[in-house]
């Protein structure tokens, strides 16, 4: 188990470089194509450090609100305030802030900068749908979303996706450089090459979004096991929540990928897209018995709001 975080930990990284790479060239590429020298990479960095300090400080509360997360405290739902303490204190982070979103489609996500200013969201159906041991291991997995900063890598890459889409659009603007008569042959090369990388970045850009996350969801499974010592209750819970019909309305494209399973259904309109934010939940719920050593569920559970 040690041994999975520390690759998922290793590709994170990996992953974000690679990110930062992306927008150096792009902006690079930008600022040859205006004959602006570097003035590319500056602008580059100066939009992505605005943008990022942006996501960084005020990025959870938007997100919070556009879930139309409520806050709670401790006599709203005792049961959930009792589990998140108790994992808080065992995974040796604070307090999160807790939130309700009032839907019966089951699921959770966790968001901040970090576990001093985190807060996990978890919807009225989850309560109301899932046992107590189950409850526990979607929390454990929201938390080790905390206490590994995977709430911050989420933050950052969504906003470094922004980046290069917005430095893809400003490439194709009317200032662009067309390709001057006295540039000859390289100057039309320049252009077209910097057309096809300004159209292919924010697609590659996505995909990076996209391998980042399904990482940190393997990690925050692994993570989860470790903190409750019971697998099982996460991966029946996965199950659960993915068979669930209840669709979540306030779910979106753009906060999909925060969600403990992938709350835009298959057979939603929503849903048609080629790209994938999660790992499948097939190959989740695998590794998860593996830890357990192939335990088989309890056959039975009470809800966990019983």
């Amino acid at each position: 188990m040690y041994a999975e975080i520390a690759a998922n930990r290793r590709n994170s990284w990996f992953l974000v470089l690679l990110f930062a790479l992306l927008v150096i060239a792009l902006g690079y590429v930008i600022g040859l194509a205006w004959d602006a020298g570097p003035a590319g990479l500056v602008f580059a960095s100066v939009v992505a450090v605005a943008m990022t300090l942006t996501g960084y400080f005020s990025g959870d509360k938007m997100l919070l609100a556009a879930s139309g997360a409520k806050a709670i405290e401790k006599k709203d739902a005792p049961q959930l305030w009792n589990v998140i303490e108790e994992l808080s204190i065992a995974g040796g982070v604070p307090m999160p802030k807790v939130y309700v979103i009032q839907d019966s489609a089951p699921n959770a996500f966790a968001t901040g900068r970090d576990p001093r200013h985190a807060s996990v969201a978890i919807t009225t159906g989850l309560l109301e749908k899932l046992s107590r041991d189950e409850l526990q291991g979607v929390m454990a997995h929201e938390l080790s979303h905390v206490k590994n900063l995977d709430i911050r890598f989420a933050m950052l890459a969504g906003v470094l996706v922004g980046v290069v889409a917005l430095l893809s659009d400003w490439w194709g603007g009317p200032r662009r450089r067309r390709g001057r008569s006295g540039d000859g042959g390289a100057g039309i090369i320049l252009l077209v090459v910097g057309l096809v990388f300004a159209i292919l970045a924010p697609l590659f850009a996505k995909l990076l979004q996209l391998a980042i996350s399904r990482q940190r969801e393997y990690l925050a499974d692994a993570s989860a096991a470790l903190l409750t010592r019971y697998p099982e209750g996460l991966a029946s819970a996965l199950e659960k929540i993915a068979r669930d019909p209840d669709v979540l309305e306030v779910a979106n494209r753009a906060t999909q990928h925060l969600y403990i399973v992938n709350p835009i259904k298959p057979f939603e309109a929503r849903a048609k897209t080629l790209f994938s934010t999660h790992p499948p939940l097939e190959e989740r719920v695998r590794r998860l018995r593996s830890m357990a050593g192939g335990a088989p569920r309890p056959e039975e559970a009470a809800p966990a709001g019983a």
